[in-house]
């Protein structure tokens, strides 16, 4: 093989890892999170965890991706390590589907019919297909189909170009002599495990392994270790993984490891006394790219079916090797609910995006909860309750600064265009609520300022602050609520009810200003009372942000800013509609009598 060879060799390698890693990633993101929303529901059945982690390999290509995933799911405690260990034997099942895809390289035949089932044939169309949707399609489910076409291609010209650089190397006795080394069993073993671990993924190895094969060199006898070894080798994505995770994610990792390494051993003893006895014949013989899809499926379904009545005893052993602490006893007592937070979802954004949501919509509650129970103070105070608004506001300044740092590193992902818009309603939002606690807190010192210097509002003045506050909390319940369901019509129903707030924070302000000049209330009571109604009409403010978030990401083209004024015919007389009903319901009563005592 001259320089030109070698530029093949490794423009090919490259070409067919880039390719695998593309293909990869534009399923990941055409499955939006669904795959690994699937694992996190799976029941304890084994056989149905085996069948799951097939599928799910199967479709992300990748038994190193959903073993990461695994580490992730049991480090931030949605998935128990029981549940587990099925799924990483179908994984080792599933990532076998790349081997027969790549295997079609091989395909020889006149039959025009036949030729087309080699992808040299048919991957050029799936390329022009692919380049088509990415330049013309708006959709981002289109890209990341045109993704999976364009990286599908990109794969299979990368294996014909390997394939055709290392086929001059037949004629070369140095390269076939050192190839008949790896018949022994541990050094095809050490070398199959090196392979995968430099370039994390077996499906690569393998198909590297598949390439070489045109050689005609290997034979079946000194394949079948070094697929054991790439079988092992694939196992150090997880072990890296797990580096700084809790200890139920390395006893995952480990778990992995000890099913690859058994089932290897396990299979090369078997395959070694049997071969003993009766002298395969087939050892011998030249294997090609389909040969070789065959022994890894071969194995895969082997150690599965070996080791699935012992997947009790693999967790057992995980656990010899990480021990169960006094400390980590203790600690599964508290649940930390940012768990879920993890580092290793970031390479699935829709994934991580569900479960920013679902911690969203806790604290979208405690919002709620804490503004509740600050403006409950103002009829019956109590030190306790003055407290306990304190430490939830507390708790919503973590879940903003927690969930925010988090949305900041997703928001720097390959995210699709709907993706990048729900991370930013996210970060807006959670925002908004850490808004609504904040004057939650300022609501309860006022409370407790009224409290301390024994101040009370004037019998019309407390009235028109009871309409004004059944008012924010109706809001503050739509607003919430309809960010819980992600209810689009509730939200439709909040900016009528903002601006009839509106007009009620400036009336009670007026009503207020007349009864001061009549000398009916103090000054240091109307100060007060402008404060919570500041509050109260600033706490409708965030609902009404909250809301047409929402509504944006419904309908991408409405201005937040200019929400009302572009309101179509039809809607604006349903708007005017609710308004009219809100005025009705949240009415302060005759300005005659507000300024009678």
């Amino acid at each position: 093989m001259d320089i030109f060879g070698i530029l093949s060799l490794v423009g090919g390698l490259a070409l067919f890892l880039y390719g695998m890693n593309v293909m990869g990633g534009g399923l990941e993101k055409l499955s939006g999170g669904k795959l690994e929303r699937v694992l996190e529901k799976l029941t304890s059945n084994p056989l149905k965890a085996v069948l799951l982690g097939a599928g799910v390999t199967a479709v992300i290509q990748s038994s190193s991706a959903t073993t990461v995933m695994l580490v992730g799911f049991v480090n931030s405690g949605i998935m128990k390590l029981s549940q587990a260990v099925g799924i990483i034997m179908g994984a080792n099942i599933g990532t076998t589907i790349t081997s027969w895809l790549l295997s079609l390289t091989g395909i020889e035949s006149g039959n025009i019919f036949i030729k087309l089932l080699k992808p040299s044939s048919f991957s050029p169309v799936l390329a022009l297909i692919g380049i088509i949707l990415m330049m013309g399609a708006k959709s981002s489910k289109k890209k990341d189909i045109s993704e999976i076409f364009l990286g599908f291609a990109v794969l299979m010209f990368g294996m014909e170009t390997m394939s055709d650089a290392v086929k001059p190397l037949a004629d070369v006795p140095e390269f076939t002599g050192i190839l008949t080394k790896f018949s022994n069993p541990l050094l095809g073993v050490l070398v199959g495990a090196l392979l995968t671990a430099v370039i994390q993924s077996s499906s690569a190895s393998v198909g590297i392994l598949q390439a070489l094969s045109v050689t005609g060199a290997f034979t079946y006898g000194s394949v079948i270790p070094i697929i054991m070894g790439q079988n092992i080798g694939t196992c150090v994505t997880a072990m890296v993984s797990a580096v700084g995770a809790n200890k139920g994610a390395r006893r995952t990792a480990f778990v992995h490891l000890y099913f690859n390494v058994i089932g290897s051993v396990v299979f090369l003893i078997i395959y070694g006394i049997l071969n003993t006895a009766f002298q395969f014949e087939f050892t011998q013989m030249t294997v090609g790219a389909a040969g070789i899809a065959a022994i890894h499926t071969i194995f895969n379904l082997f150690a599965t079916l070996v080791l699935l009545p012992f997947t009790k005893g693999l967790e057992k052993l995980a656990y010899l090797t990480i021990p169960v602490t006094a400390e980590e006893l203790q600690a599964s007592g508290r649940e930390d609910e940012f768990k879920v937070l993890d580092e290793r979802f970031l390479s699935t954004p829709g994934y991580a995006i569900e479960q920013c949501i679902s911690l969203a919509k806790k604290m979208a509650g405690l919002s709620e909860t804490i503004m509740s129970e600050a403006m409950g103070l103002f009829e019956h105070y109590s030190v306790q309750q003055a407290k306990l608004v304190e430490e939830q506001e507390e708790a919503l300044d973590k879940y903003e600064d927690k969930l925010g740092a988090y949305l900041t590193r997703l928001s720097s992902q390959d995210l699709t265009e709907q993706e990048g818009q729900g991370v930013s309603a996210l970060m807006h939002s959670i925002n908004d609520f850490e808004r609504i606690g904040d004057h939650a807190l300022n609501l309860m010192e006022i409370a407790g300022e009224m409290k301390k210097k024994k101040m009370e509002f004037s019998k019309k003045a407390k009235h028109e602050m009871q309409v004004f506050g059944s008012a924010v909390e109706d809001i503050l319940n739509r607003s919430i609520q309809a960010f819980i369901k992600n209810d689009i019509d509730l939200a439709m129903s909040v900016e009528p009810l903002e601006e009839v707030i509106d007009g009620l924070d400036k009336e009670v302000k007026k009503r207020h200003i007349k009864r001061l000049r009549k000398g009916k209330c103090t000054i240091e009571t109307g100060l007060a009372l402008s404060d919570i109604a500041v509050n109260y009409e600033r706490v409708a403010d965030h609902c009404s942000n909250l809301a047409v978030y929402m509504i944006q990401m419904e309908d991408n083209t409405v201005e937040a800013h200019d929400y009302v004024n572009n309101l179509s015919n039809e809607t604006r007389v349903h708007f005017e509609e609710m308004q009219a009903m809100y005025k009705r319901k949240y009415h302060l009563g005759s300005k005659k009598n507000a300024e009678e005592e």
